[in-house]
C-alpha cells in the first residue's frame, strides 16, 4: 500500500514538472507581427456589459410609484390605519390587516415602491391621533384634534380640504410639522430598501388643482435620506404652477448634488389643462418651457384607479379598445361637465401628437414623455389585479356594499358628475428595464424612458426602433444585443436617418404573466403630423394569437373570442 501511494505521489510531481517546462519554453518563442496587431475578440458575449453600461437593461422589475398611506389627508382623515412601514411590508410579500380589519396579500411582491403621500399637510392625521405638540400649538390643529377625539373625522376632513384644496391656503403653517413627517416617511423608506432586492423610493405628491382641474404630479427622488432630508415636499400651498414645482426641482439638484423627476397623472381630470398648449401664466408655450418640462418630467402615469389616460373613443374612432377605463364626466370636484374639445388635451396619444404639432412650431416638444402605470391607491396597499382588488379608499375596501361608495362626490351636488367605486379600475403598475433594483439604476432607466405601463399583469414587453435590422434578428439568442447594437431601446431617439433608408424597422416581442391571462395581439399605433400640421393616428396588428389572420389594412378583424364560462 506504501509504494503504491509513493507511485503516484510521484507520478503527480512528474506531470506537473513536465507542465512547468512546456510553459517556460513556449515563452521563449515570441508572438509574430500579426498576433501583436490583431484586435482582442472576446469568446465570452457577456464581459463588454460591466456594471458602468446604463445603456443594456438586462432586468425587468414591476412596482408602484403612486402608494398613499395615512399619512394623506384625504386617507388618514377619513379611516386608513396603514402607514409607510406596512405599505413596504405588503410590497414586499408580507400579510397585512386592512383598513377594514381583513387579511390581505399579493400573489408575489413587487420590486419596488414608491410612497408618494400629498405634501398638502403631510402627516396630519397620525399627528393628530397622536396629540403632536407641535400641532396642537396651531389653531386648525387643535379645533380638528377635538373634533377627531369626539368621532368627528370627516367633518375634519371637509373643513381641511375646503381650506387646503379649495381655497389654497396652508391651515397649519408650521414647517416643524411637516418635517416631523418627513423624516418619518424618509426613514420608513431607508428601514425598507434592499438594494438588489427590494427598492424603496423616497418620494411625495404635489397637488396642484386649479378651480378642481387635476395638475398632480409625483415626485421621485433618486437619492437616499442624507439628500432627501436637506428639503421639504413642495405644495400646492407653496404654489399650484408646475413652473415653480420645477424650479424647485432645480433648486434641489443645485443645493444637494442629487437628483430628481415629477411624474403627472390623470389629465383626464384636468378638464383640457394637463397637456395645454397654453401656460399657467396665460402665454403660449415657448421653446424654454418645452425644454424644461422634458428636463423634469421624462414620463406620464398613463393608468391609474381614477381612469385610464392612454385614448379617448371621441379621439381614436377606430380603436375597438379606446374605451379602456373611461373617466370623462369632468373635473376632479365633478363641479364643471367635460367638453370634447378639452379632450385632446387630456390623453397621452393626442398629447404626443400635440408635442410633435408644437416642435414644428417653438423648436422642441414639451410632451415626449415614456409611460407607467400606478394605482393612486389611498389605503396603503399597492394592488392592481382584479382578483386581488383592495379599492381605491378605505371605505372601497372588499364588502357587500362597496359600489355604492363615492369615489368623489360632486362638489356641485350633481351626482351625474360624481364618481362611484364601481367604476374604479384595478390599475395599474410601472415595468421598467434596469441593470439593477436599485434607487440610481431604476431612476435612470425612468429619465431614459425605457420602461412600460401596465393595467395590472406583469406581461413581458420588449421594443427597440433602428434603421438596421434584418428580418432574423429577432429571432436570434442574442436579439436583446442587437437591439441595442443596431438601434434603441423604448423611450429612445432613433437617430438620423440614412439617406438609402425610408424608414425605421422595429423589433418587438412579448412574454404572457404566467400568472395572469394570454396575449390576444401585438399591436404597434402610429401617431405623426403631416407637412400641413395635421395630427394623424393610426393601428396596426402586428401579431395575433390563434392562427388569425391580419388584412391588408394591417388589421386583424376576427375577435380572440371568450372563454369564460357564463
Amino acid at each position: 500500500m506504501r509504494k503504491t501511494m509513493r507511485k503516484k505521489r510521484t507520478t503527480f510531481a512528474l506531470c506537473l514538472t513536465l507542465a512547468l517546462a512546456t510553459s517556460a519554453f513556449a515563452q521563449d518563442i515570441p508572438p509574430v507581427k500579426e498576433e501583436l496587431t490583431q484586435p482582442i475578440q472576446h469568446y465570452s458575449p457577456y464581459v463588454e456589459r460591466t456594471a458602468s453600461d446604463k445603456s443594456f437593461a438586462e432586468g425587468l422589475y414591476w412596482g408602484d410609484t403612486h402608494l398613499h398611506t395615512k399619512y394623506s389627508a384625504d386617507a388618514g382623515m377619513i379611516g386608513t390605519r396603514l402607514g409607510p412601514d406596512e405599505a413596504y411590508r405588503f410590497a414586499k410579500g408580507e400579510e397585512v390587516i386592512s383598513n377594514s380589519g381583513q387579511r390581505v396579500r399579493l400573489i408575489r411582491p413587487l420590486d419596488f415602491l414608491m410612497v408618494a403621500d400629498h405634501a398638502e399637510s403631510l402627516g396630519l392625521a397620525p399627528l393628530l391621533a397622536e396629540s403632536n405638540p407641535d400641532l396642537l400649538k396651531t389653531k386648525n390643529g387643535k379645533r380638528w384634534h377635538d373634533m377627531m377625539k369626539a368621532g368627528k373625522r370627516y367633518e375634519a376632513y371637509q373643513e381641511w380640504s375646503i381650506a387646503a384644496l379649495l381655497k389654497n391656503v396652508d391651515p397649519i403653517g408650521d414647517p416643524k410639522v411637516t418635517r416631523t413627517a418627513w423624516e418619518r416617511q424618509i426613514e420608513a423608506a431607508e428601514r425598507h430598501n434592499q438594494p438588489g432586492v427590494f427598492t424603496a423610493i423616497i418620494g411625495f405628491e404635489w397637488s396642484s388643482s386649479p378651480a378642481a382641474r387635476n395638475l398632480h404630479r409625483v415626485v421621485m427622488f433618486k437619492d437616499n435620506a442624507d439628500k432627501a432630508r436637506q428639503v421639504l415636499p413642495f405644495s400646492t400651498l407653496d404654489s399650484p404652477d408646475p413652473e415653480d414645482l420645477w424650479k424647485y426641482m432645480a433648486a434641489y439638484e443645485e443645493k444637494t448634488g442629487g437628483s430628481i423627476l415629477a411624474i403627472p397623472h390623470n389629465g383626464n381630470w384636468s378638464n383640457g389643462l394637463m397637456f395645454s398648449v397654453e401656460r399657467r401664466n396665460g402665454k403660449p408655450i415657448d421653446q424654454q418651457y418645452a425644454e424644461t418640462r422634458m428636463r423634469w418630467e421624462p414620463l406620464y402615469e398613463v393608468t391609474q384607479i381614477k381612469g385610464d389616460g392612454e385614448a379617448h373613443p371621441y379621439l381614436s374612432p377606430s380603436d375597438e379598445w379606446a374605451d379602456y377605463g373611461t373617466w370623462d364626466k369632468g373635473d376632479a370636484g365633478g363641479i364643471v361637465a367635460k367638453e370634447d374639445a378639452m379632450l385632446q388635451y387630456e390623453y397621452a396619444r393626442s398629447a404626443l401628437q400635440i408635442g410633435l404639432q408644437q416642435e414644428q412650431k417653438i423648436g422642441a416638444n414639451p410632451f415626449k414623455f415614456g409611460m407607467i402605470g400606478s394605482t393612486d391607491s389611498h389605503t396603503g396597499m399597492s394592488t392592481s389585479r382584479d382578483d386581488n382588488y383592495w379599492g381605491k379608499f378605505s371605505s372601497t375596501e372588499p364588502a357587500a356594499d362597496r359600489y355604492k361608495h363615492y369615489v368623489v362626490k360632486s362638489v356641485a351636488g350633481n351626482d351625474e358628475l360624481s364618481t362611484f367605486a364601481w367604476e374604479e379600475v384595478s390599475s395599474g403598475l410601472a415595468g421598467v428595464w434596469a441593470r439593477e433594483n436599485t434607487r440610481a439604476a431604476l431612476f435612470e432607466a425612468m429619465q431614459r424612458k425605457e420602461t412600460y405601463a401596465s393595467t395590472g399583469t406583469r406581461m413581458t414587453v420588449r421594443f427597440f426602433g433602428g434603421w438596421d435590422y434584418q428580418a432574423d434578428d429577432v429571432f436570434k439568442p442574442d436579439v436583446v444585443a442587437t437591439g441595442y447594437r443596431k438601434g434603441v431601446p423604448m423611450g429612445g431617439d432613433l437617430p438620423e436617418r440614412p439617406k438609402a433608408k425610408n424608414a425605421p424597422t422595429f423589433m418587438v416581442g412579448a412574454l404572457k404573466d404566467p400568472a395572469s391571462g394570454n396575449i390576444d395581439r401585438i399591436q404597434i399605433v402610429k401617431g405623426w403630423v403631416d407637412g400641413q400640421g395635421e395630427r394623424h393616428e393610426r393601428l396596426y396588428d402586428v401579431v395575433v394569437s390563434d392562427g388569425r389572420k391580419i388584412g391588408e389594412d394591417g388589421r386583424c378583424k376576427t375577435p380572440v373570442g371568450n372563454t369564460v364560462d357564463y
